[in-house]
């Protein structure tokens, strides 16, 4: 008679994801084109409740138009909200684009700074973008928690998930500050292809399965 698998513990489901996760995706790229920490910038501040497929059909005629706050600062808000109109809220983007390249002008000689606090600063950009900028522009440690990152946490016993500021701190105490950047992005596409909100309630992927094999009932998860 073979005994039941227990449940892991937290130590144990953190060594067991990272593993798993490098396995599966070594080498994560960031799923928004760009060319340089400005192209990105405004990819992900587009990404804003819209998904990066849509802004990725978007951005290619945006930056047509203008890719470094040079040009960006002189293009007409007009303009610019058309072009960016598929990704939703574009009157608030568009505006924010328009302003932000200007200060990116007229404060950083049309350089994005590599600093959080500089870059929360700028319209439209909240400390989830700006931690992407940092963590994916200038490979500066940071743990930009998105929907995907605040739901899987809870599902692997990772967070209590009050709110994403939570997660957030919990996840770089529990993961080494190196993996940050990458593990960012693993997480992100393990939720996409194994573990979406539709797809598993905490008991069907692999790495909630593997967790928590005593797991009887949906995991309950609380919305950021």
């Amino acid at each position: 008679m073979t005994c039941a698998k227990k449940n892991m513990l937290k130590g144990e489901r953190v060594n067991y994801i990272l593993r798993r996760l490098q396995s599966l995706y070594p080498n994560p790229p960031v799923p928004l084109d760009h060319k340089d920490p400005y192209t990105l910038l405004v990819a992900v501040l587009l990404s804003a409740q819209c998904t990066d497929a849509r802004v990725n059909l978007v951005t290619p005629a945006l930056f047509d138009r203008a890719d470094n706050p040079f040009d960006m600062a002189k293009v007409p808000v007009e303009e610019i909200k058309a072009i960016i109109r598929p990704c939703g809220l574009s009157p608030q983007k568009s505006k924010a684009i328009s302003v932000l390249s200007q200060m990116l002008v007229d404060q950083y000689d049309g350089e994005v700074p590599a600093d959080m606090a500089a870059l929360e600063e700028l319209p439209g950009v909240g400390h989830k973008t700006a931690s992407v900028v940092m963590s994916q522009a200038f490979d500066i440690p940071a743990f930009a928690v998105d929907t995907h990152i605040h739901r899987l946490a809870q599902r692997w016993g990772l967070t209590n998930g009050k709110n994403v500021q939570q997660t957030e701190k919990d996840l770089k105490r529990l993961f080494p500050k190196e993996s940050w950047n990458q593990l960012h992005l693993q997480i992100i596409y393990y939720a996409r292809e194994f573990c979406s909100a539709r797809g598993c309630d905490g008991r069907i992927c692999e790495i909630c399965s593997t967790c928590y094999p005593q797991r009887k009932h949906p995991k309950k998860v609380l919305k950021p």
